[in-house]
């Protein structure tokens, strides 16, 4: 995977505190739990939008994941606390959504990834283009967007 480029100004940031439960013998971060991360990362952007789960069935739509891609470059511990950054790289046949980890104490990158989503009608057929309801709020700059650094 290609390092992924800084985050673009509509990315949104959501601050993690890494709980006991999720480090391993070695006292670090299981590198499973990283995937929970992304996913809290991506949900945080899709709600900023509008486009959380339940937004996504009234527009009787939903997103697949069909890829998940995780770079790890350093450890997190127990306690450690995180910002999880996420912003769209390509939303017009499917949706990319990159993320970064940062270790808020150090400012170090922890972590960069990425998922990907399709989107899918009600009746399950897979939509080649992203619905232009959906495209509409994923270009509005949502609230809770940051500036990049």
């Amino acid at each position: 995977m290609i390092r992924r480029p800084k985050p673009s100004p509509h990315a949104v940031a959501v601050e993690i505190e890494v709980p006991f439960h999720d480090v391993d013998g070695l006292q670090i971060v299981w590198h499973g739990n990283y995937c929970k991360y992304l996913e809290l990362g991506r949900t945080a952007l899709l709600r900023a939008r509008q486009l959380d789960a339940l937004d996504m069935l009234s527009l009787r739509l939903r997103f697949l994941v069909t890829e998940t891609h995780i770079r790890h470059l350093r450890p997190l511990r127990y306690a450690d606390r995180a910002r999880v950054t996420s912003w769209f790289i390509e939303t017009e046949c499917r949706i990319r959504v990159a993320c970064e980890i940062r270790d808020i104490g150090s400012g170090r990158v922890c972590a960069e990834g990425e998922t990907v989503l399709v989107t899918v009608a009600d009746s399950g057929e897979l939509c080649l283009a992203t619905p232009r309801d959906v495209l509409r709020r994923l270009m509005a700059p949502g609230p809770g967007s940051v500036a990049e650094d």
